[in-house]
């Protein structure tokens, strides 16, 4: 596919922006990246998982401390108790750990399928899906990719797309590409090396279609 060779190429060293050194580590940072940038998520986080090292300590908290440590970010009161709510969870009915498996993990407080995603591609190499956050609705929508609103559904039509080793990197990719070009404000499609492949690219910056594609499936989803 056309599209993943161009992305791998401008984008060969990506990773999960979220700063960790382990899967609870990982599942706290992507409930507390919700609304709110990476960048931010990672000033915070040092201070806090220096405080907070397990699950346990994090069912400890208490409200007013958790809320101390995130104030900076939005909506800190509400991932205070998601947070607090988390680690009461992990150690009530997983020991503490944090489970590798999508339906347990979106169980528990704060975890949505985005996060459950995130957490089983980046920290434990299963990527069964494909994480949507706001970069990957919006690009995938412009290359032609889908046409739907909801993020599963998005979810639904890349999956066919993208084999199981691709799935993670392939978020990584687009978000550093809605970053760096395509971003939520304007596509800068003058200097994209995707347009020629981009539906949603203006005529000047398109080429025709290929000849031919293997993948007629992919052909009709992803040619100018």
């Amino acid at each position: 596919m056309r599209i993943l060779a161009e992305l791998a190429s401008l984008y060969p060293d990506s990773r999960c922006s979220l700063d960790h050194e382990n899967p609870l580590q990982l599942v706290v940072a992507t409930v507390l990246s919700a609304q709110t940038t990476d960048a931010a998520v990672n000033r915070v986080t040092p201070a806090l998982f220096a405080r907070f090292r397990t699950a346990q300590d994090f069912a400890d908290a208490s409200q007013e401390e958790m809320e101390e440590h995130l104030k900076t970010l939005n909506f800190f009161r509400n991932k205070s108790r998601s947070l607090i709510g988390l680690g009461r969870a992990l150690v009530e009915r997983h020991g503490g750990e944090v489970p590798a498996d999508l339906d347990a993990l979106t169980q528990l407080p704060g975890v949505g399928r985005k996060t459950a995603n995130v957490v089983l591609g980046v920290g434990f190499g299963m990527a069964e899906g494909v994480v949507v956050d706001t970069h990957v609705k919006r690009i995938a929508a412009r290359l032609g990719l889908t046409k739907e609103e909801d993020p599963e559904k998005v979810e639904q039509d890349l999956l066919p797309l993208l084999q199981m080793p691709e799935r993670v990197i392939f978020t990584h990719r687009i978000i550093d590409h809605g970053r760096a070009v395509c971003t939520a404000r304007r596509a800068y499609c003058e200097r994209c090396t995707l347009a020629p492949l981009c539906p949603s690219a203006p005529e000047a910056y398109r080429t025709p279609p290929p000849v031919a594609i293997a993948d007629a499936t992919i052909g009709e989803r992803v040619s100018a």
